[in-house]
């Protein structure tokens, strides 16, 4: 989102925010329990409202941070399997699934399969389908279990 869009909007009705604000601080402070609350949230929706934002367009924010969010934590998996293939570690389970282990990543994936389980730095990202750079994470971290 962008910021100066902020900017403008608040300068341009930055009085309304003001009253909105002043009539909220006296409501929450004079009224008492579950009205204060449904008076708040009535204040706010009329500010979300009168402002121009509608649930729409709160959602597409959401659903765009919530994918920008995953396209940068995918990257710097990435970015870091290229950088711990050295130290990755390739373990072979009893039940036809493997794992490699690396000090920020974890990758839990099926010989039959080509997807993997991603764990980012002991957060799991979801299951990503196995490309050139994850094949060649897998393959450095077999060599390395072989090496030694």
């Amino acid at each position: 989102m962008d910021t100066q869009v902020w900017i403008e909007f608040l300068k341009q009705n930055w009085l309304v925010i003001a009253i909105g604000l002043v009539v909220l601080f006296i409501v929450l402070n004079v009224v008492r329990t579950v009205v204060k609350w449904a008076l708040a949230v009535l204040i706010i929706a009329g500010l979300l409202i009168y402002s121009g934002i509608s649930l729409d367009k709160i959602g597409e924010v959401v659903s765009t941070v919530k994918d920008e969010t995953v396209d940068t934590i995918k990257t710097e998996a990435m970015n870091m399997m290229m950088k711990e293939a050295k130290e990755a570690k390739y373990t072979s389970n009893e039940d036809g699934t493997y794992t490699v282990k690396a000090p920020n990543l974890e990758l839990v994936g099926s010989s039959t399969s080509r997807e993997v389980e991603v764990s980012f730095r002991g957060v799991p990202v979801g299951k990503w389908d196995i490309n050139d750079t994850i094949q060649g994470f897998i393959n450095d971290a077999r060599n390395n279990a072989g090496s030694k």
